[in-house]
């Protein structure tokens, strides 16, 4: 399976939207799972792009 790489726009664009599931009431393995990434990922990529 090819490794997927996502550039910072796409990952922003993919965190705004995990916010917006998020409070909809959808639990992180929900919305990881919507956005086709690991927790693992999921976490990291909050913790580099959280502030933006």
């Amino acid at each position: 399976m090819k490794r997927k790489r996502h550039n910072p726009e796409q990952i922003i664009r993919k965190l705004r939207s995990a916010e917006q599931l998020l409070n909809q009431g959808q639990t992180v393995a929900d919305v990881c799972r919507a956005l086709e990434v690991s927790a693992a990922t999921y976490h990291r990529w909050q913790h580099l792009y959280g502030g933006m």
